[in-house]
């Protein structure tokens, strides 16, 4: 050992240096320690963190100090000192946040909620944040038409198990109640009780990822129809938007969208949010840009990830994406539940007031209707033939015999279908019936209104109400003894 040590002095004597290289000065003794300590650094995280990389396939087997289960990232088994397999840990069993839908088919409608979020709420410590936002979009492939449903967030609706309250609260009331779905998956089923159609997929944002998702765009290029003074979030000062068409940053982008201090409230700010979505259509699916925001998607979609939360694959969105390019926008129905469709009022909640816009049902179903049935609205308030209006319902019924005449359930849905009413499934009651009732899982009212006429139903008990989007019949009928003798 000696010997290599005194061969290595030698060596390092016979160095010579260059005869003009001077001595360093402290900045550059500083400057190139700093360097040396920083690439030390570097090297340190950069091995950590090949050696504990997960995010793809490598060979190899992490180490103990990486956390893992035992087994590589390609299965190799981990073995200890004596070259045993180390059995990995069991692994924790988890409710799954929400059962993700099935994959889209390319040709069905499809139905998408989209929640934007204020995440200040937990900045102030006010608990998981409530929806800003909420729009709800459907896709026809048939047709090759869309739609855009603004709904207002001061909205008094029953939420499924926490009663009424601003339509706003179901997201905070699911997420921070930790349900199954989580805020989301409350939102979902909020919405479609209330409006009665069913959601397929959500797309949920905070308003620091739109920001950004804007900016990977390289700025939005939307036309302002008048002068309005935004309030950006954040250090950015108030300023003035003048009318006419402009680019604009992320910031702006969300403070034009989210401002509610103009004459008419929300119900202009719900106009400005349809303004930005169509902004973006025409500047995503523009001939001359769509190959680059293709391009682009997955570097947008990585910006805005961080505050990004979907039950929709990227494949299912690309999907989407390309079939909205082919879609028109005089094919794009918009609407806006306004203060038409509502009665402004007050109540108190937590403990202060607050204001409310408690729904009109009738109303709000003909808006429904024009933006989510490809043939148009049906009318809640519409007058003439009750078994016309009731085909326009195009609602699936179930019959069901509850009568003691074993053959009931198969005439009445035969005399049914020469109406024109589609009859999709016919069986036996849960049990016998004196009286018929009816149950409404869906909202088919000129269907109930026939029924309820053909019938002779006249006591509120033989009527019941259970929406359920998922159910796979609108309408069911539970045939009693009273009918028996009106079925020809």
């Amino acid at each position: 050992m000696n010997r290599y040590i005194d061969s290595f002095k030698n060596f390092v004597k016979n160095i010579k240096l260059p005869a003009n290289l001077k001595r360093p000065s402290r900045r550059q003794m500083i400057f190139w320690g700093a360097a040396f300590l920083i690439a030390v650094g570097l090297f340190a995280f950069s091995r950590g963190l090949l050696a504990c990389w997960t995010v793809t396939r490598l060979p190899g087997i992490p180490p103990p100090s990486c956390g893992g289960s035992g087994v590589d990232v390609i299965g190799t088994p981990m073995l200890n000192e004596q070259g045993t397999p180390i059995a990995p840990p069991p692994t924790p069993i988890v409710a799954p946040e929400m059962i993700l839908p099935p994959a889209w088919d390319g040709a069905s409608r499809v139905n998408i909620l989209f929640i934007g979020l204020d995440y200040r709420d937990y900045i102030l410590n006010e608990g998981p944040p409530r929806s800003d936002t909420m729009i709800l979009f459907t896709i026809d492939p048939q047709s090759k038409t869309a739609g855009i449903l603004s709904i207002p967030r001061d909205l008094w609706v029953n939420i499924p198990g926490f009663g009424y309250s601003r339509i706003n609260t179901a997201y905070a009331s699911g997420e921070g109640n930790q349900l199954p779905g989580g805020g989301p998956g409350l939102a979902i089923r909020t919405v479609e009780q209330f409006i009665g159609v069913p959601i397929h997929y959500f797309g949920q944002i905070d308003f620091h990822a739109f920001e950004e998702a804007i900016d990977a765009m390289g700025g939005l290029y939307i036309c302002i129809p008048e002068r309005i003074r935004i309030d950006p979030i954040g250090d950015k000062p108030p300023t003035n938007l003048h009318a006419g068409c402009q680019k604009l940053y992320g910031y702006e982008v969300l403070a034009y969208a989210r401002n509610r201090y103009t004459a008419n409230g929300d119900v202009d700010r719900a106009i400005r949010q349809q303004l930005v979505i169509l902004a973006l259509r025409d500047q995503i699916f523009a001939p001359a840009n769509f190959p680059t925001m293709i391009a682009k998607a997955p570097d947008i979609y990585q910006e805005a990830s961080a505050g990004l939360r979907t039950n929709m694959s990227f494949e299912d969105a690309m999907k989407l994406g390309v079939l909205l390019q082919q879609i028109p926008p005089e094919n794009i129905k918009r609407g806006i539940i306004d203060y038409s469709m509502g009665i402004l009022d007050n109540v108190t909640l937590a403990g202060q007031n607050a204001s409310i816009l408690k729904p009109i049902p009738d109303k709000i179903r003909v808006l429904r209707d024009e933006i989510f049935s490809a043939a148009g609205p049906v009318s809640p308030l519409a007058t003439g033939d009750p078994t016309v209006l009731m085909q326009a319902d195009g609602a699936r019924v179930r019959v069901l015999n509850g009568s003691v005449v074993g053959d009931l359930a198969q005439r009445t849905a035969g005399y049914l279908q020469s109406q024109g009413m589609a009859i999709t499934e016919i069986g036996n009651a849960d049990g016998g019936y004196n009286r018929t009732v009816i149950v409404l899982y869906g909202p088919k009212l000129y269907t109930l209104k026939y029924l309820i006429g053909l019938f002779g139903v006249n006591t509120s008990n033989q009527i019941v109400y259970k929406p359920d989007p998922a159910s796979t019949v609108d309408v069911e009928i539970r045939l009693g003894n009273d009918v028996t003798g009106i079925i020809p």
